[in-house]
């Protein structure tokens, strides 16, 4: 079947995958608090000496509005709100902390939003100097942060570094005015030289640039443009990513444009295989999905070393069983049980300041879901999985080898006795061949719009 038919039959709604259980399909009901702190000490025990530990801080804030996230954000331009919010991260790390045995020894840390570069220089400083107050750093520690170009500050750049900060994430979405109008995020092609400039001048051994395919009113010039724009700084990762339409999620915030001037199915995906061919021209190897890394990058080391993780942060090459999510919406992970922060800033201050983490709801992981969950991540990482080890059997593997039946007809997957391939070609569909092995997906019946499409 050719390309742009497999388009159209397999561009359905479906998970992204960055956890097992998705989201949606969380037992909240029978998860308690309590639950999630058993999960999390047990993990700490087992993980904290062999491998150390990841910390996601949340950093919500944003001066305007972005018609294109998704994310949790707080939108104000009020800079004082920056202390109270940092004072209520500190309180609920150290809330963690009262809890171990022994101090925490950090491997990964980054800093999402919202806006991380909203904060000044010195309370960011404050900040981490307070996680390192009762912390250690990891001999082979690798910290990030997410960056907008039109604020991020020499200063800012040069205080993330001195505490340990060697990889820096731009978002740049695209360069066509027209387009960034749209998306509601202006930000010159000069800005993000400066910013990417100043991160390798200070000595940032990882410069990653975020574009978006699928933007409203983006064409295959745009993003012809764009790249070759992006190809004159040269930056050591890129991310390519889908534009997610879920306005029912995030309400007004993705209905800053007509739905109409969206590109769709076939047109969507020619965005993306042209995108896609000139990175591979210009040095770039595929990682995983949504992802391209030059071959010096620790990303494809990675890759290559079969040693690739992909988590609620993405995909990562620092794996660490154990992952706390600070700050409002933050979610972490146990590797056995996963819980979410409450979603406002002001009921996530209310609560911590109470003196209670301030997790509201959360799943912990059945033996069934551990295994189907170290199938997906392999699938999502390396494109196989194998099922001849006795302890990652799937109890009625029949069921889903019938739902990849059709993807193997196609020529998207390669089943052999016990394990599957998905082959060069396949990886745009590779969220496709993870749903297959998803029992909660095909087991419940979907109601109203939960996903982005896959494709």
């Amino acid at each position: 079947m050719k390309t742009k038919s497999l388009i159209q039959k397999y561009n359905i709604p479906g998970p992204r995958y960055t956890s097992y259980p998705t989201v949606p399909f969380w037992d909240e009901n029978s998860f308690t608090k309590q639950k999630w702190i058993n999960s999390f000490k047990k993990s700490f025990v087992e993980s904290n000496q062999k491998e150390g530990i990841s910390l996601y801080i949340h950093l919500p804030f944003c001066e305007s509005l972005c018609t294109f996230c998704a994310c949790h954000k707080h939108i104000t331009k009020r800079h004082e709100v920056e202390e109270d919010y940092i004072n209520a991260v500190l309180k609920e790390w150290q809330l963690y902390v009262d809890l171990l045995n022994e101090v925490p020894i950090v491997k990964e840390l980054h800093l999402g939003g919202g806006t991380p570069t909203f904060f000044s220089e010195e309370n960011l400083e404050y900040l981490l100097d307070g996680i390192f107050a009762n912390s250690e750093k990891h001999s082979e520690a690798e910290f990030s942060f997410e960056g907008h170009p039109s604020n991020t500050t020499k200063a800012q750049l040069k205080t993330l570094y001195n505490c340990g900060f060697t990889r820096v994430s731009f978002g740049v979405q695209d360069y066509n005015e027209k387009v960034q109008k749209a998306i509601h995020r202006v930000q010159p092609f000069e800005a993000v030289a400066q910013v990417t400039n100043w991160a390798r001048e200070i000595g940032y051994t990882s410069v990653s640039h975020d574009l978006i395919f699928g933007l409203p009113h983006q064409t295959k010039e745009n993003v012809i443009y764009t790249i070759n724009k992006t190809k004159e700084l040269q930056p050591d990762r890129i991310s390519f990513y889908s534009y997610a339409h879920v306005p029912w999620v995030k309400g007004v915030g993705q209905r800053g444009f007509n739905e109409n001037d969206l590109p769709k199915d076939d047109e969507k995906r020619q965005l993306y295989e042209i995108g896609k061919q000139l990175f591979t021209d210009l040095g770039y190897e595929e990682i995983g999905m949504d992802h391209f890394a030059l071959k010096t990058d620790s990303l494809y080391k990675a890759t290559i070393n079969k040693t690739l993780h992909r988590n609620f942060m993405g995909y990562t090459s620092n794996k660490t069983q154990l992952m706390i999510g600070l700050g409002m919406s933050a979610i972490s992970d146990s590797w056995y049980g996963f819980a979410q922060n409450v979603k406002t800033v002001k009921e996530y201050q209310e609560i911590v300041n109470a003196g209670e983490i301030p997790v509201f709801r959360g799943h912990i992981l059945s033996n069934e879901d551990e295994i189907i969950r170290k199938h997906i991540l392999n699938i999502m990482c390396n494109f196989y999985t194998s099922w001849q080890d006795e302890s990652i059997k799937i109890e009625n593997i029949q069921e889903h080898l019938e739902l990849l039946a059709p993807l193997e007809k196609d020529g998207l997957v390669i089943i052999n006795d016990n394990s599957i391939t998905v082959p060069q070609k396949a990886r745009p569909f590779v969220r496709n061949i993870c749903m297959a092995f998803d029992k909660k997906l095909f087991k419940q019946k979907v109601k109203g719009k939960l996903f982005s499409m896959t494709i």
